[in-house]
């Protein structure tokens, strides 16, 4: 485990990856949560994840008004 409370593997396979997510306390107990995904499902998801992280990004830093919205 890392300083964290959680660390993400990735784990190259045959037909694609496999995703170890571990977190180190879930309802008191360490948990690892594996997810097999081939190579399609795998560049869905690396697309999801990125959308959602650009998203988080554009809610969490503030934008100067535009003109004319003020």
């Amino acid at each position: 485990m890392s300083d964290r409370d959680w660390t993400l593997r990735v784990v190259p396979t045959e037909a694609g990856v496999r995703l170890e997510l571990d977190l180190a306390d879930l309802g008191g107990a360490p948990v690892t949560a594996a997810i097999a995904l081939d190579r399609a499902e795998a560049r869905r998801f690396a697309r999801a994840m990125l959308a959602a992280a650009g998203d988080a990004a554009e809610r969490t830093f503030p934008h100067p008004p535009v003109a004319g919205e003020e």
